[in-house]
């Protein structure tokens, strides 16, 4: 297992393709509370050069629905401009609206409500409002 995470961290998250990159942040979503996992998920997460990176990586996480993978989109979301704002809820709604239900996003959220960072708790709220609403 661990050596998935070695390779996704090596080779997919840094990798100048877009679908690899893609791939790690899909791979790496489960080891959200490993630091170097969390570092790398955090660059795909606010990806500048594609938004199908954004995207499929909030998805992934969201899928996860742990506190640490909920967290890192709260923490991109605090960071976000508003073009990368859209396509983290967009991913975040695709985990949502997926046919194998999802965890219950808006509980963790109330954990991360509170949360000793600021910016933390900023971004919890607003992916809270997404899924306002939204049950599988």
């Amino acid at each position: 297992m661990m050596s998935g995470l070695a390779a996704a961290l090596t080779g997919g998250a840094s990798s100048p393709s877009w679908s690899q990159r893609v791939r790690a942040g899909r791979e790496l979503a489960s080891f959200a509370d490993v630091p170097e996992a969390a570092e790398a998920l955090a660059g795909l997460l606010l990806d500048i050069e594609d938004t199908a990176v954004t995207r499929q990586t909030a998805d992934a996480l969201a899928r996860v629905g742990a506190v640490a993978t909920i967290r890192l989109i709260a923490l991109a979301v605090a960071e976000a401009d508003d073009s990368q704002a859209d396509w983290l809820q967009t991913g975040v709604h695709d985990a949502l609206v997926g046919p194998e239900g999802v965890p219950d996003i808006a509980a963790v959220c109330g954990q991360l409500a509170r949360d000793p960072e600021e910016a933390v708790r900023r971004g919890a709220a607003e992916i809270s409002a997404w899924t306002d609403g939204t049950r599988c």
